[in-house]
């Protein structure tokens, strides 16, 4: 059973019906004690950095997020779900991230912004995972101060990190659940692996 953190906002639906279509059995969680019983945990996130936080803060669920994270349970994060794993964002510069990684979230600095549509991702190093086509919608990416947790690399007007992983935790600045069959094989790869 796995955990889709509610927090009120975010993309929940086009995630879940993702995980529907895998058979992957799924419960919503939003409140302290539901993210404490200890299932992996997924947040989707969209809208804006600070949005997202609040949402958690509101709710009680940013210390047991972390707690968890620290814990060792797997974590998935998406979209904005992987930029509040930092610990600050150029978007909401007073509103501070989890500080899973260290590093910070910034803007794009050239071209359309947000970047929204298709774009190519590619694996960062020897990590045993296909490149392929995956679907963006952001103006902000996270920079990593440790660039040995970028999982994927991605090009907009020059390279930014498309995704992170380290032990427990994987993040995807792209949307999986909208990114045909490469995403639904990356869900796939992360639910197989718990």
């Amino acid at each position: 059973m796995l955990d889709v953190i509610d927090y009120g906002g975010g993309n929940t639906g086009s995630l879940t019906r993702a995980l529907g279509r895998l058979e992957a059995p799924f419960r919503r969680a939003g409140t302290p004690e539901t993210v404490a019983e200890g299932r992996p945990l997924l947040l989707p996130g969209v809208g804006s950095f600070g949005a997202v936080m609040e949402g958690l803060k509101a709710r009680g669920l940013v210390e047991p997020i972390r707690e968890a994270i620290l814990a060792g349970r797997p974590f998935l994060g998406i979209c904005v779900g992987l930029q509040i794993l930092f610990g600050s964002s150029e978007e909401s510069p007073s509103v501070p991230g989890l500080d899973v990684f260290q590093g910070r979230v910034v803007r794009f600095r050239a071209g359309k912004i947000p970047q929204i549509g298709w774009n190519r991702v590619e694996p960062r190093g020897e990590v045993g995972f296909p490149g392929g086509f995956a679907y963006f919608v952001n103006s902000f990416v996270a920079a990593p101060t440790d660039k040995e947790i970028v999982l994927y690399e991605s090009d907009y007007f020059g390279p930014f990190c498309a995704a992170v992983q380290k032990g427990n935790v994987t993040a995807f600045q792209f949307h999986p659940e909208k990114s045909g069959g490469f995403g639904h094989g990356l869900l796939r790869r992360w639910i197989d692996a718990l």
